[in-house]
């Protein structure tokens, strides 16, 4: 029998990071720097899907509701700019080569207005490449203000089937100060790998950290000590609820 060595935090410095890779390192860092233990445990499987794109020709920009998107963007649409949803996709295409990045630095409807300000509708389609299941109200409201759309998904967030086993140490042990949930999809999988088991009272000493209301309203499920919601829908404010 293989036996998991997991190094324990302290009692109550330990934050969980349920975000997918590549983002989930880089807010392990992060926390880490905050004095905090961060414990990697992504719900979500991050899969590229093979799908084609219109010729850079036939579009005037790409919009990027995720990071995850970015791999699909081919070094021949490098010209083109890009508006990312927030500051860390922006970095993100930033170093894959685009050169034209402008941040919505918010959520999508904050996107669909950074566009609408910067681009002629007339000008030609946007190429929304997006997530299985996303992006399709970033779409309706800038078709709704007269730009035509083309939406193509490039991957798909799968949940993981069993909650990652350094969870599973933490949470049993009872070091978790805070639980991260950067999607209202990871924060659903998250409960429900917990329903049923044990560990579903194992939250009551964990606070749940929420970058929006849809992901705060699908923890509800759960015995929380308490839920907080980031006061912005980017990382930043995520990690001032850790303060």
């Amino acid at each position: 029998m293989t036996v998991l060595a997991i190094s324990l935090p302290d009692p109550g410095s330990a934050v969980l990071i349920t975000r997918p890779e590549p983002g989930a390192n880089e807010t392990a860092a992060r926390v880490a720097a905050l004095g905090f233990q961060p414990v990697v445990a992504p719900l979500l499987a991050i899969n590229p899907l093979p799908t084609p794109l219109p010729p850079s020709g036939q579009v005037q920009a790409i919009l990027v509701t995720s990071s995850n998107a970015i791999p699909a963007l081919p070094a021949s649409h490098q010209h083109l700019p890009v508006f990312a949803v927030g500051d860390a996709t922006a970095q993100r295409a930033r170093a894959a080569g685009f050169e034209r990045v402008a941040s919505a630095d918010g959520d999508a409807a904050a996107l669909a207005a950074l566009v609408a300000r910067t681009v002629l509708a007339h000008a030609g389609p946007l190429l929304l490449a997006t997530g299985r299941g996303q992006g399709n109200s970033l779409a309706a409201d800038l078709r709704r203000r007269g730009f035509a759309v083309v939406r193509r998904v490039v991957y798909a967030a799968k949940p993981v089937p069993a909650l990652p086993a350094a969870a599973i140490v933490v949470l049993g042990a009872g070091t978790v100060r805070a639980a991260m949930f950067f999607s209202a999809e990871t924060a659903r999988t998250f409960v429900h790998l917990l329903e049923g088991t044990p560990l579903h009272e194992a939250v009551r000493t964990v606070d749940a950290l929420a970058i929006g209301k849809p992901a705060a309203v699908a923890l509800e499920a759960l015995p929380w000590r308490r839920i907080r919601v980031a006061a912005r829908p980017d990382q930043d404010a995520m990690l001032a609820l850790l303060r």
